[in-house]
């Protein structure tokens, strides 16, 4: 699933660079085969200390802005990202935090945040309306969207059932998973992370 959410990440024009918080080789192989930026993750404390890492990363590179998501959205859309990074009302002196729900509405799948440090990434149980409330005490403006692709993360038995209802349609490329779940690829896909880099891990992935 990492090694597809890489590609996505890789294809998607507006972003600029890809910060991935891992704590195995595998990953960190198949991330910096892309030319993105590995920070170890040593601790593997929690989703919310990962991607604090990452955050920290983007602001001592000088990233204006990071979007944060996990490593198991493997139907994530490059276009679908596109249209999330190039959403109007993203310049003033008022910070803006973008808030991606998983399915459910509970969880979060996504974190745009601009500054890089608008909030605490505060991920688990909960954590939508969490980072709503956060935001709103930081005076930062705040607002919800939903990608369908980035909505689906992968945590139990169901949200893979959905997946695969998923991968059943050409659009949706993922070709690790689909080879994991034995399922035929689109014959147009291409990948170009090598097939002995496979990523298995559902490490954190921010990207700035």
């Amino acid at each position: 699933m990492v090694g597809d959410v890489l590609i996505a990440l890789d294809r998607t024009a507006a972003i600029e660079c890809t910060i991935v918080v891992t704590g195995e080789s595998s990953v960190a192989a198949a991330a910096r085969y892309i030319g993105a930026l590995v920070v170890e993750d040593t601790a593997e404390e929690s989703q919310s200390a990962a991607v604090s890492l990452g955050v920290a990363c983007a602001l001592a590179e000088g990233f204006e802005r990071v979007l944060c998501i996990p490593g198991d959205c493997p139907a994530l859309d490059p276009v679908e990202l596109d249209s999330l990074l190039n959403r109007p009302g993203e310049s003033g002196p008022v910070p803006q935090v973008t808030v991606v729900p998983d399915r459910h509405g509970t969880g979060t799948n996504g974190l745009l945040l601009r500054p890089p440090d608008a909030i605490a990434p505060s991920f688990g149980p909960g954590s939508c309306e969490r980072h709503h409330a956060l935001a709103d005490e930081a005076g930062a403006a705040c607002r919800t969207e939903r990608p369908d692709s980035l909505l689906l993360d992968i945590d139990t038995g169901a949200d893979l059932g959905v997946l695969r209802e998923r991968l059943a349609g050409e659009r949706v490329h993922a070709p690790r998973t689909r080879a994991v779940l034995g399922l035929a690829e689109p014959a147009n896909d291409i990948s170009r992370i090598p097939a002995q880099v496979t990523p298995t891990s559902n490490d954190l992935t921010a990207t700035a």
